[in-house]
């Protein structure tokens, strides 16, 4: 297989040699690679890594959350993170821009796949047809291959594109779809994209690309199956390569080989997890019958019953960039007072008591109320994938909708069947059932719930918290006995030393939004499977600076997550851009970031303040009542 191109990427070619001189390496035959990154690579120059195992869980217990820490019990990590400049510089795929023209690392799992078959049922598959077909998400949406005015991953002239937008709030003008379709992998502007995700069968047949034409890309998907294939027939599985500033991520599913090529500096968990997320939004879409499909025909082309899904994978790939819930497994609620959500969960409630599994009200990506079936666990991935199938579709604007659908995490055999109505421009329903004959029942529950919610004013109710929106660390209380710290009282507590000088200048706006204050804050229920995160404020008020926070949370997640070198139970990270607290118990977890010069005491304090905060305003932030989720 050849890929010729003047600066393009030069083919992979394999080789058998000595692998007796690298430790822990278990393939007899070794991996000889030429590829993106130039020169032949030897297995004496590379290093092998031991990322094994999934993330740590989130739900797993810590100490009691009310035994008390000091400040001197912090993890303290006073790395240096990488300057704006540094990650807005261009990097590409040639070979003339890795530093060493060799591979830095190469990870190889020893253990065999066990891979859970469950018996597909052929004859339902056989029975789908194209998503376009269907009312399937995206059906009625229009490709584009120009650029957008959110976020590019492509470095233009040092800087990203910097218009103010929250990405956070999901305010960016950015339009879903497939971008870039004249680009393949000889273009100069494909090989300078920053992340790139690629999914393609086995047989080395492309599925899908985020930029560019699948069917331009065959050449380089071939390259990529052959690399996995042959580290397989050594009986190994291959899951990360490192190449100067670029990391290459497989995962190999069945028959369907996910792939993530990034320069983003991403920790390693968090980018196999969105590939994890785009596989279960394609079984979202097909199920996992579609398996059965390729073991009758290895050259299955799966790519016609993906067809019109383009905006489904392009936005939830955009939701990398500013979603907390792709990494923390976690929803957030609208914020509304308790007895309006109680009227809501009740009519909710009525309604899955005729027969529906789920029915969920849900206002864009956040949850106003959730009932399901006697014990029926919804899990937040399968929320985050549900949700981003109904907003990436203009279909489901437009009239009430009923398709089949899957939840991964609730049964990636089978097919429910999602009934969809726009209560309002930003408000919907979903109710979901098993029985694919339900429209009709479906269709007068929500005739129903509609009606009790005119009522009771739920609708004016959400339009109201939409436009207050949700916390703001300016509205942070204070306590007026104990003015010096203005802490908050009766919360579990970080710290308690007094680390606040009388009279200093930062007393004034001590944990406040400012100079020396907090900054954002996200928390997360440990038990409901929930989080809150503050609004953005100023000086964390454009795209690019809260693009660059949420990668910043990312990296402590996964460090705080680390079994290897934790878990972690607090964490204070210091560098130039801000400072960094991470708190977790067995009840919940707290991610703050304040101005880089805050003290550790100072962030310790406000951090107490935060907690007791949300303790208060939990019937309105959280969905009380709701069945904690399996994992």
């Amino acid at each position: 297989m050849e890929a010729e191109a003047a600066n393009g990427l030069k083919p992979f070619t394999l080789e058998k040699i000595d692998t007796s001189n690298v430790e822990n390496v278990t393939v007899e035959d070794g991996l000889k690679a030429r590829g993106s990154v130039g020169d032949e690579i030897h297995a004496e120059d590379a290093e092998i890594e031991g990322i094994r195992g999934k993330n740590g869980s989130p739900s797993e217990c810590r100490e009691p959350c009310s035994e008390p820490l000091n400040s001197e019990e912090f993890h303290d990590t006073n790395q240096e993170i990488i300057s704006a400049e540094d990650h807005l510089k261009t990097l590409s795929f040639a070979e003339n821009q890795v530093p060493d023209n060799k591979l830095d690392a190469i990870s190889i799992e020893n253990e065999p796949e066990n891979v859970r078959e469950l018996e597909p049922d052929i004859d339902a598959m056989a029975s789908v047809a194209s998503p376009s077909s269907n009312g399937y998400a995206g059906s009625s949406s229009t490709k584009s291959d120009g650029s957008f005015s959110g976020i590019e991953e492509i470095d233009r002239g040092g800087t990203e594109p910097d218009n103010g937008v929250d990405e956070f709030s999901e305010s960016a003008s950015w339009v879903a779809g497939k971008r870039h379709l004249n680009e393949d992998d000889a273009s100069i502007s494909w090989r300078k994209r920053k992340k790139h995700f690629f999914v393609l069968s086995h047989s080395g047949k492309p599925i899908y690309s985020r930029y560019g034409d699948e069917h331009k890309l065959a050449g380089f998907s071939a390259t990529l199956q052959a690399i996995i294939s042959f580290v397989e027939n050594g009986g190994d599985r291959v899951k990360l390569v490192r190449a100067g500033k670029h990391q290459v991520i497989f995962v190999v599913k069945g028959p369907i080989y996910l792939v993530c090529i990034s320069c983003t500096e991403e920790p390693y968990v968090a980018l196999r997890g969105q590939l994890e997320l785009i596989y279960g939004q394609m079984l979202l879409i097909l199920t996992k019958a579609v398996n059965r499909c390729f073991e009758k025909n290895p050259k299955f082309d799966m790519t016609p019953l993906l067809g019109g899904t383009e905006a489904v994978f392009s936005s939830l790939i955009h939701a990398f960039s500013w979603n907390p819930a792709t990494f923390l497994h976690a929803y957030t609620c609208l914020p509304l007072s308790y007895s309006t959500r109680q009227a809501t969960g009740a009519i909710l409630q009525d309604v899955a008591d005729s027969g529906v599994l789920f029915a969920i009200l849900m206002c864009k990506h956040k949850v106003i109320s959730l009932v399901g079936a006697q014990k029926a666990s919804l899990h937040p991935d399968d929320m985050l994938l549900l949700s981003n199938f109904v907003l990436s579709s203009e279909s489901f604007r437009t009239s009430e909708s009923f398709s089949p659908i899957c939840l991964p995490r609730y049964n990636p055999m089978a097919f429910l069947y999602a009934y969809v109505h726009y209560l309002d421009v930003e408000m919907y329903l979903i109710l979901l059932t098993t029985n694919s004959d339900a429209f009709y029942h479906l269709k007068d529950c929500r005739i129903q719930i509609e009606m009790v919610l005119l009522k009771s004013n739920v609708l004016s109710e959400v339009q109201r918290s939409m436009l207050d929106g949700g916390l703001h660390v300016e509205d942070l209380p204070v306590d007026p006995s104990h003015p010096t710290l203005r802490s908050g009282s009766g919360s579990p507590h970080l710290g308690m030393q007094d680390h606040v000088i009388a009279g200093s200048p930062r007393q004034e706006n001590a944990g406040i939004g400012g100079p020396a204050g907090l900054w954002h804050f996200i928390y997360r229920s440990i038990y409901l499977d929930q989080y809150v995160a503050s609004e953005f404020s100023s000086p964390i008020n454009s795209c690019k600076q809260q693009k660059r926070l949420y990668r910043a949370y990312q990296r402590l997640y996964a460090s705080m997550h680390d079994k290897e070198a934790g878990p972690h139970k607090t964490q204070f990270r210091k560098d130039e851009d801000y400072v960094l607290l991470c708190w977790i118990t067995q009840d919940f977890e707290l991610y703050a970031a304040f101005d880089p010069l805050a003290e550790k005491g100072l962030a310790i304090n406000v951090c107490n303040r935060v907690c007791q905060w949300v303790r208060d305003l939990e019937n309105e932030i959280f969905l009380l009542g709701a069945s904690p989720f399996s994992w």
